[in-house]
């Protein structure tokens, strides 16, 4: 649809919204890939990663406006879908997050471009406490450009059908208020300028602040495994020249994901049995070699977006 309009002299701008009232986007279908992993080869799952991941490359050089509108829920898939637009509009009811590593799993959608080019560590906090956060924090991160009131969306996209669209959404915008993430960042930068985990949670712990210490509690109950890649994936990712390498390299690390055993095990404890209770392996430090060889190059058909945007 995208590349159709790309096109069309008709398309001036293009509006992205959630269908319904409780949010833009709660996610992918995690259920799907789980049922993919148990019982399928992969295929399915990276066939609808393939098409997710240039489609956000897509909504990233698309030529003209796109305007996203995160009002309620806004996760994993849904940042994937609104935050590399050209127009980010979120409101008061807005709660943004990436929840992946609570279900063994990484940020993907080109998050991890986003996330670790946000200010000092907030980032990488977000990252690893599968945080959600509100408009302020939000815009603060990097993931929106402006605060809108929900009740004045109507009048947004009313107006976008005849004026011109950053015109539009300064003229509707309003003062977010303080950012929660900015006050913390002396502590935040501090705990998470470190590229090991377990240093992490030790220098949270340390700290003797409230809200680092529920860091730390956040952090300790999600995969090991998990975490460590997500860790290397945002220290790779502030590598990288352009978001078409993130999501490449977020693709093979995806598909690795799908087949290791703490993704399975997530949703099964999270979604599919909610107990709550996951069994992590290994339940602590995961060596070196395991982590980076997530990155290796795949044997199967690569992303390709660095290849095809460069040429």
């Amino acid at each position: 649809t995208l590349a159709q309009w790309a096109t069309d002299d008709s398309v001036a701008t293009v509006a992205i919204v959630g269908a319904g009232e409780r949010g833009l986007c709660a996610g992918g279908d995690i259920v799907s890939l789980y049922n993919d992993a148990i019982s399928g080869d992969g295929a399915t799952s990276a066939a609808f990663w393939f098409d997710e991941y240039h489609l956000n490359a897509e909504i990233a050089r698309f030529p003209k406006p796109i305007v996203t509108v995160q009002d309620g829920i806004v996760l994993g898939g849904g940042i994937g879908i609104s935050a590399h637009a050209s127009h980010r509009v979120v409101t008061e009811r807005g709660r943004l997050g990436l929840p992946e590593v609570g279900i063994g799993f990484v940020p993907d959608v080109g998050a991890t471009w986003l996330l670790s080019r946000a200010p000092g560590e907030i980032g990488t906090f977000l990252a690893l406490t599968a945080a959600s956060v509100g408009a302020a924090d939000a815009i603060e991160v990097g993931l929106s450009d402006v605060y809108i009131r929900s009740e004045r969306i109507a009048n947004l996209l009313a107006a976008l059908e005849t004026t011109d669209a950053g015109e539009t959404v300064m003229l509707l915008s309003e003062d977010q208020g303080e950012a929660p993430l900015r006050a913390a960042r002396s502590w935040i930068d501090e705990a998470f300028a470190t590229d090991d985990v377990d240093e992490i949670i030790s220098r949270l712990r340390a700290s003797g602040i409230a809200e680092a210490g529920q860091a730390a509690d956040a952090i300790v109950a999600k995969s090991p495994t998990a975490l460590a890649v997500t860790r290397e994936s945002l220290r790779r990712a502030a590598q990288l020249s352009s978001l078409e390498e993130a999501l490449d390299q977020e693709y093979r690390v995806s598909l690795r994901m799908l087949k290791a055993h703490d993704f399975t095990e997530g949703v099964r404890a999270q979604v599919i049995d909610k107990d709550r209770n996951p069994r992590w392996e290994p339940a602590g430090a995961v060596e070196t070699a395991v982590v980076t060889a997530f990155f290796d190059p795949l044997d199967v058909r690569e992303l390709g977006l660095a290849a095809r945007t460069a040429t």
